[in-house]
C-alpha cells in the first residue's frame, strides 16, 4: 500500500470511504507480488495495480459492491483454461486477494498507518482475514506501541510476537493460528503487513553519472543520500531528488551510517583518493551492492590498493566493478539504468539473462514456501 499511501490518505482525511484491495497468497507465475494493493473510492476513482491489469477491472467492481454493503470478502483469480480472455490471469497464475471497505468506523486507526510511512518509521498492519465473527478488524504494531484490536486477547498477543519478526525482516505475510493464537493451527487467517523505512542507496561523488543514478534510485523507492567532499558539486539544486546530501569526505562519513542488507553503495568519483578509501569501509559492512565506476585499468589499480589496505580476496569479490550490467550504455541516463540493473539483481537475485531465453517460472518464490520458512524459523 505504501505506493498509494498518498491518494488514500486523502479520501480518508476527506471522510470518503475507500475498497481496499489487497495481494494475500500468490501461485505460480503472477504479475504482482503478496501485498500488493489497488483503492477503490467512493467516487469511482482507482489507484494502484494488484495484477498489472488482468483483474483490475472485476475488482473494480466487487470494490464497489463492498463499498455498498460495508463487508469485506476474500477472492481468487486464476487463469482460464476456455477462455483466455474471461477475467483471470493469462500468465498462468493464481492471486487471492482481500477486498475491505475503510472508513473512520471500520479502521479508526489508519491515519497512524500514514503518519509512520510517510516519516520512514516501521510499523505491521496485521488484518483478520478468515475464521472468526470479527473478519476485517485490524491490529496496528511496531516495536513499542500497539493500536487496535482483534477481539482476542491471545490471538492478539501471538499476532504481535510474530509480526515484529516480520517487521524486523520488511516482510509481508498471511500467517495461521487457532483460535486463541495457537501455533501450528489453521483455523484463523491474519494478513500482516510490513512497512520498514526504505532501503538507502548512498552516492558518493557528485558527478553527472550520480545525478542521473540519484534520479533512478529515488523513483526505485530508495531513501537517496548524495555525499562528496566537494561542497561546489553536491548541492541541492544539482541533486533535487536526493533525501539528503552530505559535504564531507566519504570514508569519514560512511561509518556514521546505519548499513544493513538493503542498502546499496555506489562509488562515482573513480579518483583513487576518494574511492580507495571509502570502498575499504563500504567492503566491510553488509551492504547488499557495492558497486565502484571506473575503467577496467582503473579497476586493477584499485584492486591493487584495497589489497594492500588489507582487504582479503573475499571482501573484494563483493565488489562490482567496473560498475553496471552490459546494456551498450552510453548516455549518463542509460548508465544509471545499468547500474540500478545490477543493483536489483544483486539485491533481489536475478540471472542477468534476458528473459526470453529461459524457461523457468519468471517469479520464483510462492507464499507456500514463504509459510514453510517461518514455520521452520518457529521450529527452530
Amino acid at each position: 500500500m505504501r505506493e498509494i499511501i498518498d491518494e488514500v490518505s486523502l479520501w480518508f482525511k476527506s471522510g470518503e470511504p475507500f475498497a481496499l484491495a489487497t495481494v494475500t497468497r500468490t501461485w505460480s507465475s503472477v504479475p504482482r507480488p503478496v501485498g500488493s494493493a489497488m483503492a477503490i473510492s467512493e467516487s469511482g476513482e482507482v489507484v494502484g495495480s494488484v495484477s498489472g491489469g488482468c483483474v483490475e477491472g472485476e475488482v473494480f467492481e466487487v470494490g464497489r459492491e463492498l463499498l455498498r454493503s460495508g463487508h469485506s470478502k476474500r477472492v481468487t483469480y486464476g487463469v482460464s483454461d476456455e477462455n483466455a480472455y474471461a477475467v483471470g490471469l493469462t500468465c498462468g497464475g493464481t492471486i487471492e486477494l482481500f477486498i475491505q471497505c475503510i472508513n473512520s468506523n471500520s479502521f479508526p486507526e489508519f491515519e497512524v498507518v500514514v503518519n509512520a510511512v510517510r516519516q520512514g518509521k516501521p510499523i505491521a498492519i496485521a488484518t483478520l482475514i478468515e475464521g472468526t465473527d470479527s473478519v476485517g478488524s485490524h491490529l496496528i504494531f511496531n516495536g513499542n506501541e500497539v493500536h487496535g484490536t482483534l477481539n482476542s486477547a491471545k490471538l492478539e498477543h501471538s499476532v504481535v510476537a510474530d509480526g515484529r519478526g516480520l517487521l524486523d525482516r520488511g516482510e509481508t505475510r498471511v500467517v495461521k493460528f487457532g483460535p486463541n493464537g495457537e501455533r501450528r493451527m489453521d483455523q484463523v487467517s491474519v494478513l500482516i503487513e510490513s512497512y520498514t523505512a526504505p532501503a538507502k542507496l548512498i552516492v558518493f561523488g557528485a558527478t553527472d553519472f550520480a545525478v542521473a543514478v540519484v534520479r533512478i534510485g529515488k523513483f526505485l523507492g530508495y531513501r537517496v543520500i548524495v555525499c562528496d567532499a566537494r561542497g561546489l558539486f553536491v548541492t541541492e539544486k544539482r541533486f533535487p531528488e536526493a533525501d539528503e546530501i552530505v559535504i564531507a569526505w566519504p570514508h569519514k562519513y560512511l561509518p556514521t551510517v546505519e548499513v544493513d542488507s538493503r542498502t546499496a553503495i555506489c562509488v562515482l568519483t573513480h579518483d583513487p583518493k576518494f574511492d580507495v578509501p571509502v570502498l575499504e569501509i563500504a567492503l566491510r559492512t553488509k551492504a547488499g551492492y557495492v558497486g565502484a565506476m571506473g575503467s577496467r585499468r582503473t579497476h586493477d589499480d584499485r584492486l591493487r590498493r584495497l589489497r594492500e589496505a588489507g582487504l582479503s580476496e573475499v571482501e573484494l569479490s563483493r565488489l562490482r566493478s567496473p560498475i553496471g550490467l552490459d546494456l551498450g550504455a552510453r548516455t549518463t541516463e542509460e548508465t544509471a539504468i545499468s547500474i540500478a540493473a545490477e543493483m536489483i539483481s544483486d539485491l533481489v537475485g536475478g540471472t542477468n539473462e534476458a528473459l526470453s531465453k529461459r524457461r523457468d517460472p519468471i517469479h520464483r518464490v510462492s507464499l507456500a514456501s514463504e509459510t514453510s520458512a517461518l514455520s521452520d524459523i518457529r521450529d527452530a
